[in-house]
């Protein structure tokens, strides 16, 4: 147990820049708290005194503001930041290292026993108010964005956002800002979730150039191997250019 608090302790320095010192973490951070009930009302849970088990989560969830059902499986490192309102079913099974913020729901979608809710491996980072439904698996190292709905399976390493939640293309992402770098463009707080015309059009124009980008390497390319001297090639047509003449006739 004591081991399990001085890593809870250090992964409040770790993942909080908030935190100034031990005695705070100790005395003011909910979700600290609700790890230590959780721990004890679990052991309990596991020995079969499941109504004593529930009583000291209910006490938890009074103090805290941080539910979590004593059948639930949490593993080491994990960080509940600010937790009021997060919410974390029986069958519910966290691994390692993964992070909740507040208002945060790991829920059943049926009455029936069993396994009916998430399991999250490690190193998953769910935003503020996102709600992820059902006996599904979030991958390790993913990402759920703010006030998300997650009903389906998230590989590992993904991103899911929006309502319901699908997964953001990381390549074409990247291709984007890489062609907006080109272009010298920032694509800064330009977000793939927006339903704003505008970023709409901003995207399919980059994505436009992206690909006129590829198709001309694929015909510089097949030039080459045809023997063109493409560097001789474009500074004959620089001297055509109707910029470059303009200047000769200035």
């Amino acid at each position: 147990m004591l081991n399990h608090l001085r890593e809870d302790i250090a992964v409040v320095f770790e993942r909080d820049p908030a935190a100034r010192n031990t005695w705070e973490v100790l005395t003011t951070y909910p979700g600290v708290h609700a790890l230590i009930f959780h721990r004890v009302s679990h052991w309990l849970w596991n020995i079969g005194l499941r109504w004593l088990a529930r009583f000291i989560s209910h006490l938890g969830r009074w103090l805290t503001g941080i539910e979590i059902h004593p059948g639930a499986t949490i593993g080491r490192r994990v960080f509940i930041d600010h937790g009021m309102g997060v919410v974390i079913g029986e069958t519910a099974v966290i691994h390692d290292d993964c992070t909740l913020y507040h208002g945060v729901t790991l829920g059943g979608t049926s009455w029936n026993k069993g396994k009916r809710h998430p399991t999250l491996l490690e190193g998953v980072v769910i935003g503020a108010g996102a709600k992820v439904l059902g006996p599904i698996t979030v991958g390790a190292g993913a990402k759920i964005g703010s006030n998300a709905v997650v009903v389906k399976d998230v590989p590992a390493g993904a991103t899911a956002v929006g309502i319901p939640a699908r997964i953001l293309d990381q390549e074409k992402a990247k291709l984007r800002d890489a062609t907006a770098q080109k272009m010298g463009f920032s694509a800064y707080a330009v977000g793939d979730d927006s339903n704003d015309p505008m970023t709409k059009a901003v995207h399919a124009l980059l994505d436009h150039a992206a690909q006129q980008d590829k198709r001309l390497q694929e015909l510089a390319e097949q030039l080459a191997k045809l023997g063109a001297d493409l560097e001789v090639d474009e500074k004959v047509g620089d001297a055509f250019d109707v910029n470059y003449l303009n200047k000769i006739v200035d």
